[in-house]
């Protein structure tokens, strides 16, 4: 990927300027960890038996923890590293609720923390094309992203997706008590399938034109599955999120109270209520029928 800078419109193209230290790509990260992921900041350099963790994170939307690796050569295994950093985390969870309650001053319950959305993401400048097919499995819970810099204080950050026929790790001979087959069996990552999956033919063509609806809205909008709901994100932000039910949709729209415009008042203030996904504004619909003033909803928060 080519980076220019448009001057009096003149392009020019400016020089990469890679890292030279691993640490560099670590404080960078850790220092916006916020604004790059919307993770919160756990520990750096966190010990845990013999293994040394770059950075831990957690994910308080999937109320789950995330392992961040930094990379800057290109020769080592993302699946062998990977598996046993998710299989340490899955064997000593005790150990992460300590470290998170000691260095964040909270309180964090076993039974708030959703272990299987746990996941360990690698960082590095680049990734060969036999990393990124070695973890290009729809429900492998590693994670690939490739970070840049460039001149005039550019950087950035590309996490690299799976394919759309990406197959199931749980289809790859393993053994039985194999690292693998534990961490797979314990670890799930939803897909937008997951939540279509033994729906009937009405509520899937209701989603279908809520969701593509919502993705013309932005082109920098994409679907984000989590376990309860879909969520529609731009910039990592929630924006909308659907829940598919029986006969309806669920919709929760990423805007706190008092801050969203609804004349016709079609919105529910679940402000102090319990509900998934984000945002104090929630709908049901089982219809198209105010399908546009739907969108001049969530378009208020773009």
């Amino acid at each position: 990927m080519q980076i220019f800078s448009n001057k009096n419109s003149k392009l020019k193209i400016l020089k990469e300027k890679p890292f030279k230290l691993e640490k560099e790509i670590q404080s960078l990260f850790e220092e916006n960890l916020e604004t790059i992921s919307n993770l919160k900041f756990v520990k750096s350099e966190f010990v845990i038996k013999d293994y040394r963790i770059d950075t831990l994170a957690y994910d308080t939307e999937a109320n789950a923890f995330v392992i961040i690796e930094y990379k800057r050569e290109r020769n080592f295994s993302v699946i062998d590293q990977g598996i046993t950093y998710l299989n340490l985390m899955l064997e000593y969870q005790a150990n992460f609720i300590v470290e998170y309650n000691e260095s964040c001053q909270e309180n964090l319950k076993r039974n708030q923390i959703d272990w299987s959305q746990s996941k360990i993401i690698f960082v590095s400048s680049a990734f060969t094309d036999y990393q990124k097919q070695s973890t290009n499995f729809k429900d492998l819970a590693i994670e690939l992203w490739e970070i840049r810099r460039f001149e005039n204080d550019l950087v950035s950050i590309n996490p690299i997706k799976k394919s759309k026929s990406a197959p199931s790790i749980k289809k790859v001979q393993q053994a039985k008590d194999s690292a693998l087959a534990k961490v797979t069996k314990e670890l799930v990552v939803y897909d937008e399938d997951f939540h279509l999956k033994d729906r009937s033919d009405d509520i899937l063509e209701l989603y279908e034109s809520f969701k593509n609806a919502i993705l013309i809205l932005s082109p920098d909008l994409e679907i984000s599955p989590k376990k309860f709901y879909l969520a529609f994100k731009q910039n990592k932000n929630n924006i909308v999120s659907i829940r598919l039910q029986n006969k309806s949709l669920k919709i929760w729209i990423n805007a706190k109270k008092g801050n969203l415009d609804d004349p016709k008042k079609l919105t529910k203030d679940v402000s102090n209520v319990g509900h998934w996904a984000t945002g104090d504004y929630e709908l049901t619909v089982s219809d198209t029928k105010n399908l546009e003033y739907i969108m001049s909803l969530v378009k208020q928060v773009l």
